[in-house]
């Protein structure tokens, strides 16, 4: 790829959650901030929403690893889930050994043994479940049921929900109004500001070993705030993009013309898990022959 040609050890931009990435904008320190605070008071539930790509996963990731070893923690990132399925995963989670053929009243009969046995060694458990708008109603009810149980001070389960925008329609659900009336902690993830985008950036840029001068100008990262709406998937995307067109010019900066063409090429968030698909093209078209002769 294009980290010899500027002088990086590894690709600044890519998508999958990687907390050594991690930039602590606005929304995501005030989000953390609310996940922290509630922790410590002993909260049962507390939910986290926001828009495709604003970076959920990357800060239920950076959550968990600033727990400290008071705390035993859970997560499971697909908890579209029967509720006994979800149990059984919980206790794997948790390294609870619970006999698989048993019913759901029997299963948590044994995690709520596992999750006295926590607390009695002064430990507090916390799930976090990504994706969470996915999960069947039912096992939402499972979820609330188990959170049922505390001591005189605090619950013995911590759930913390992390889901895009439908997650509050879900919740909205005349079904699940007891669930709902006990998330004591919420915030909703706001897309990147645009005096925000630079720091974001040079960040990355520094993380992945960048030591140069100014490597995407001004009108580039304007560019790019417009086309990402400030989406930090997005920004990944297209700024990965753009570097790969500079790169295939022989180019030493991203300009915004370089913005430009690959937003061209990239579809709306909600498409998004396709933009690879015109890559070859791009690429051609923006130099293949210099990338060929730099092979």
């Amino acid at each position: 790829m294009y980290q010899a040609h500027f002088g990086l050890t590894e690709l600044p931009f890519g998508i999958t959650p990687d907390t050594s990435f991690a930039y602590a904008c606005t929304s995501h320190q005030e989000a953390l901030n609310t996940l922290l605070v509630a922790v410590k008071d002993g909260e049962g539930f507390i939910k986290i929403t926001g828009e495709v790509g604003t970076g959920k996963t990357l800060l239920c990731r950076k959550f968990l690893a600033t727990l400290d070893d008071t705390y035993v923690s859970a997560y499971i990132p697909n908890p579209y889930l029967e509720p006994r399925t979800l149990l059984l995963a919980l206790a794997e989670e948790l390294g609870v050994i619970l006999e698989k053929e048993d019913d759901q009243h029997h299963l948590i009969k044994g995690l709520t043994q596992a999750l006295l046995g926590f607390a009695s060694a002064g430990k507090s458990v916390v799930l976090c479940l990504d994706e969470a708008q996915a999960m069947p109603i039912e096992s939402l009810e499972a979820l609330r049921l188990l959170s049922n149980l505390e001591t005189e001070k605090r619950k013995l389960l911590q759930v913390v929900l992390f889901g895009q925008p439908e997650l509050d329609y879900k919740l909205a659900e005349n079904s699940v109004r007891q669930l709902r009336q006990r998330i004591t902690f919420q915030y909703r993830l706001g897309e990147l500001r645009r005096e925000e985008l630079d720091y974001y950036l040079a960040h990355r840029l520094r993380v992945a070993g960048y030591r140069g001068n100014r490597l995407i100008t001004q009108s580039a990262v304007r560019a790019l705030h417009r086309a990402s709406r400030g989406i930090p998937r997005l920004i990944n995307i297209l700024a990965h993009k753009s570097m790969l067109l500079a790169f295939g010019e022989g180019a030493q900066q991203v300009t915004s013309q370089h913005v430009r063409v690959a937003a061209s090429d990239t579809p709306s968030s909600r498409q998004q898990r396709w933009w690879w698909l015109g890559f070859a093209t791009l690429l051609i078209s923006a130099g293949g022959a210099g990338w060929m002769m730099l092979k």
